[in-house]
This record gives C-alpha cells, structure tokens and sequence, in this order.
C-alpha cells in the first residue's frame, strides 16, 4: 500500500509526520512532493521518497493526498490528470470548502472518476492524535472502513455526511488552535498568580490533560465533573461565574458559529 502526499505545508507536513510514526505504511511507501525541496529534506531522512515533481509522485501510488491551499487544488489536479489513475488510485482531498462535485468534476478522465475521500483532520495529525472528518460521495461500506482504519491510526476518525465537515473544521481543525488559546490565557494567569512561566505552562497542560481523561474514562457530561469541584460558596464556582461573566460560554459557541459562516 502506497501513499503520495501533494503539499509539505502545516498539514501536508504534519500528515507525512504521522504516517511515518503510524503503523501502516513503511517510510518506503510515502512519497511526499513540493515545489521547494529544503521542506522535503526531513521525510527523506526518515526513509520517504520526495520529489518537486507531482505527476512523479504519484506513479504506482494507491492513494494521492491533496494537501495544499483550497485555491491551488484545481490547478494541482488538471496537472496530476494526464497521469492520474481514477481506476486504480483513491483521491484524499484535505483542503477545505470544497465540493466533491468540483474535485470529480476536475480529475474526470474519459468519462472514468475516481473513489473520492474529503479527509479534515487537525495539525495533531502529526503526533497521531488527530480528531478526521471523513466524507466520500462514491466509496463503498469496504472503502470507507480501509479509510477510516487509516485515519484510525493516526488519532481518531468520524466518518459524516460531506454537510458536516464544515462544522467538522470548525469543531477540530480550527478547535485545535481554540483549545490552545485558553492554555495559553491560563498559563497567563498562572504568571499573574506568581508561578514561572514554564511552570504555569506545565501545570496549564496537566490540568487539561487530566480533565480530558477523566471525561474520557467516565464517559460523564463535562458538568457532572465540574459539579464535584464547586461546593458552595467555594473558590471554584467564583472562577467559573466570573468566566461566565466575561462572556466564556457564549465567546466559544460564537467562535464555532463564525467559522462556519
């Protein structure tokens, strides 16, 4: 099994970087291709082939990975087609808000289309903790398990109708970097409160690290936990309405909404 990634960007990257830690691929069987070859370097060290060729990369490929600007793909399919396979290569696309409608339209080759894959996933695809929207509008139950096993491998996979991955995007691909930003205002805080600024960072990702596990262990709503921690009148339930206060809830739910707009 084969895999050519088109694009070494932020997610191109971190894609080739989690298949070369999962377990499906061997290093020999991922080719990454980009115009510029020093973003290259570090997957042929790790035993990928590379090339500023696409049409190369994708020869004797199972599955061609389109992971470049959503403005570029049309331009990087016309270029796959002359030697693209739609009869023996599955097309992944990973650049957002755009139809599956479109991508056939652009690789259709005498009529023939390929088995379509619109694949989401979030930059921690990278260290294989990745939350992947799967959407396909032509694969069959057999295909659509092999896919999700691949994302699988590479953190956690939910194959949904093509309608939702845009609230997909917006819920892990850009909920990622939303998650980051309260880490980053609460090691702020813990500045503030007196601790260094390591040591707030350190104490910030324990803290988030235990709450998604417990919830995970559990299986319990996010409020059944929180209900443990605030006793009346206590310090916990003064932070939370002071949050509330400022607009916490509300600022997420209008940050997901926004990007869905």
């Amino acid at each position: 099994m084969k895999i050519a990634i088109i694009g070494a960007g932020a997610m191109g990257g971190s894609f080739a970087d989690g298949l070369l830690k999962g377990t499906l691929f061997r290093p020999e069987d991922i080719t990454v291709a980009n115009p510029h070859e020093e973003k290259l370097l570090r997957f042929k060290e790790a035993g990928a082939h590379i090339t500023t060729d696409n049409c190369k990369a994708i020869a004797g490929a199972d599955y061609v990975a389109i992971v470049v600007k959503p403005w570029l793909v049309e331009q990087v399919l016309q270029e796959l087609k002359p030697v693209f396979n739609p009869a023996q290569q599955t097309l992944i696309n990973m650049a957002a808000a755009i139809s599956s409608a479109n991508l056939l339209q652009w690789i259709e080759k005498d009529g023939q289309t390929p088995t379509l894959f619109q694949a989401i996933p979030n930059i921690a695809i990278a260290i294989r903790q990745s939350m992947t929207f799967l959407a396909s509008p032509n694969a069959t139950a057999e295909e659509v398990a092999t896919m999700c096993r691949l994302f699988n491998d590479l953190g956690k996979a939910l194959f949904v109708e093509e309608r939702l991955l845009g609230m997909g995007t917006a819920m892990a691909g850009c909920g990622i970097a939303y998650a980051m930003r309260y880490v980053r205002a609460a090691m702020e805080g813990g500045v503030e409160l007196g601790f260094k600024a390591d040591l707030s960072r350190d104490i910030v990702l324990q803290t988030v690290k235990g709450a998604v596990a417990l919830l995970e262990a559990t299986g319990h709503h996010p409020e059944a936990e929180i209900d443990k921690v605030t006793t009346p009148g206590g310090l916990t339930i003064k932070g939370l309405n002071e949050m509330e206060h400022a607009g916490f809830t509300s600022a997420v739910v209008r940050g997901l909404k926004a990007c869905c707009k």
